[in-house]
């Protein structure tokens, strides 16, 4: 008899289903031996363990779990987010294209404007609003890949994944995801026919600050997701052990913390959108937010736990109700259990034209009325 579906909730809980074969724990073990032993004939003890680049028990067992929850062909984990998208975009031949959307996260758009200079990649940009101006952009350059980030971050741009997706196919390119600001708790691009998702393990799928971790899935094992598997191994582009086993005991409580991110941030949201010290308010889940619609449709069970905000005045305002927060912490990243904020022009600068008095927060898992007293206080 079959066994019955089961929800992301209950496979991340049990780690799909997990027990240990050697010691029947429920709890997967840390496996840090970087060789393993051949028997008297010089055959493998274990058959799928030969050297520790890449043959690790934990290893396997977050690719398993993120393909059930992607419902992708395969999975790989990498040591970071950039480390994933590197990855991604090395098997690019030079002279060709890439498509990208104009709003991204700031180290991945830095990052490939050196990347494609120095192969000579043709970099293009569109509006990732205006499927309109994806397919121009898109039918004109031909791309190898097109990249998309949604929401994307500090910006909370929502694109419309399926939308896109027809376009690139069209085109025949592949379309790539950055899901990190979703995760596959709200968001599974793979259903709305991407080809590829990455997510910066780092930010939600951990979720507690202390692993630095990058994941790609993919629909299907074709000779590009080859390529990236070879080019994984062969630069040695792994994680720890430990990092591993930390990532898998973060994505237990994935579903839990991401339900209460979300319901957090949409309080603080609302709680913003109303106070007069704020001028704009940016986050799918207002109905003020010009894709709120796309994102009801696209997000399942929430709008996430990130959200920016624009200070009346300029840097300097911004700046000073980020240093009166008493309770939310002043610190770079997302998507752990602790809320922190950002004064992004501070790290960004004014290339990227992101606000000088834009502030981005991300809402943890902490009581709402704590965090809402805080910004208050702050913003008074």
């Amino acid at each position: 008899m079959p066994e019955p579906p089961r929800r992301p909730a209950t496979v991340l809980a049990q780690l799909g289903h997990y027990v240990d074969p050697a010691s029947g724990g429920l709890a997967p073990p840390i496996q840090p031996s970087t060789t393993f032993a051949r028997d008297e004939s010089y055959a493998l003890i274990n058959p799928a363990h030969e050297y520790g680049r890449d043959h690790n028990p934990g290893y396997r067992q977050l690719e398993a779990l993120l393909c059930a929850l992607e419902s992708g062909a395969d999975a790989l984990v990498l040591p970071s987010g950039m480390a994933a998208i590197a990855a991604l975009f090395r098997t690019v031949p030079p002279g060709a294209a890439v498509a990208v959307q104009d709003s991204l996260y700031f180290g991945t758009i830095i990052w490939l404007e050196r990347f494609c200079a120095r192969r000579k990649i043709g970099l293009h940009r569109f509006a990732g609003a205006d499927l309109d101006q994806v397919a121009a952009v898109v039918e004109a350059a031909s791309p190898a890949i097109v990249w998309i980030e949604t929401p994307s971050n500090p910006m909370l741009h929502v694109v419309d994944i399926a939308g896109v997706a027809a376009i690139a196919h069209r085109a025949g390119a592949v379309l790539a995801v950055d899901g990190t600001v979703a995760t596959p708790i709200l968001t599974r691009p793979l259903a709305l026919g991407a080809d590829l998702v990455m997510h910066s393990a780092t930010k939600y799928l951990n979720g507690h600050a202390d692993v630095l971790a990058g994941v790609l899935v993919t629909a299907r094992t074709d000779d590009r997701w080859a390529a990236i598997r070879t080019d994984r191994h062969d630069a040695g582009a792994l994680l720890g052990a430990f990092e591993a086993w930390l990532l898998l005991r973060g994505m237990r409580t994935l579903a839990l913390r991401v339900r209460e991110a979300c319901a957090n941030a949409l309080a603080i949201a609302r709680f913003l959108e109303d106070h007069p010290k704020v001028e704009r308010v940016l986050y799918p889940g207002l109905a003020s937010h010009p894709r709120h619609a796309l994102a009801g449709r696209q997000m399942d069970g929430g709008f996430g736990g990130l959200m920016s905000f624009q200070v009346r005045g300029d840097a300097d305002a911004a700046l000073a109700v980020a240093g009166r927060l008493r309770l939310i912490a002043r610190a770079t990243s997302l998507g752990g259990t602790e809320s922190v904020i950002e004064h992004r022009f501070t790290i960004e600068g004014a290339a990227t034209g992101v606000p000088p008095n834009l502030l981005r927060l991300s809402v943890g898992i902490e009581d709402p009325g704590d965090l809402v007293a805080d910004l208050a206080q702050a913003l008074e």
